[in-house]
């Protein structure tokens, strides 16, 4: 894979734009190192086999929180792929009011996916948290410690006092242009240490004017890192991709 002056899109929905395979050949056009994560083990197959002619995708095997209502009973197919997968996601809790109902359910298949990548180790997992930070930190911290596997929190909106409970277990956090629209909440991005930022789109749930984001659009994240830090653009893009060269480094 690509590495060098490069950017970084670690959470990004690849299968869910209209031309799937142009928006992985973007990611090498536009060389945009990117995380392809699933909502479901259904969609894993197909994934990999258009990433396999990139330089620059990763596919993420994932089972959503927002599906696992419907879709519980594919963690039997998660489970048969997850010895091909060094990368899981999209995959945690959402305690939102639309899915509290499965709620428990959702608990249950996240400790199944934590301990399934702790027994197997050097997993790396992009983790959804909406309304569940604590909850979410608690369960990685019992099931997947740190020696076993490695987190990125996707779109993180805990608190201040969760972040820095996230970052003494070891976790990384994927930024989006989202985390950044207002002062409170820049304010707890610039809190989060530097050596642990990636980049996320989040797309094509995100919008980047008025048009679903694409990986590329990372860009205007970076732009704001580095005015949030002082930073020139040069340095920013080059901090994120040292995150990302440790992040995937093998122990």
């Amino acid at each position: 894979m690509q590495m060098g002056n490069q950017l970084v899109d670690y959470h990004c929905h690849l299968d869910l734009y209209p031309d799937h395979a142009l928006a992985m050949r973007e990611c090498d056009e536009d060389n945009v190192a990117t995380l392809a994560v699933t909502t479901t083990p259904r969609a894993w197959e197909r994934n990999i086999d258009l990433a396999s002619t990139t330089k620059n995708v990763r596919v993420a095997l994932g089972l959503h929180p927002q599906l696992v209502a419907d879709r519980a009973r594919e963690i039997s197919l998660w489970d048969e792929f997850l010895p091909s997968s060094r990368f899981v996601g999209e995959v945690g809790l959402d305690a939102s009011p639309r899915f509290y109902k499965s709620f428990d359910k959702q608990k249950d298949v996240f400790q199944h996916i934590l301990r399934a990548c702790s027994k197997s180790g050097n997993k790396i997992l992009s983790i959804h948290s909406v309304r569940t930070a604590k909850i979410v930190l608690d369960m990685i911290e019992k099931e997947l410690p740190a020696a076993k596997g490695k987190t990125v929190l996707h779109w993180f909106t805990g608190s201040t006092k969760e972040m820095r409970r996230a970052v003494d277990l070891g976790c990384y956090f994927s930024i989006n242009a989202q985390m950044l629209v207002n002062e409170r909440k820049a304010d707890l991005v610039k809190e989060i240490p530097r050596d642990r930022i990636l980049t996320e789109t989040d797309g094509p749930f995100t919008q980047t004017g008025n048009r679903p984001s694409r990986p590329a659009d990372v860009v205007m994240v970076v732009d704001q890192l580095a005015g949030l830090h002082r930073m020139t653009e040069t340095e920013m893009i080059g901090t994120i991709v040292n995150n990302l060269q440790r992040l995937e480094e093998s122990p």
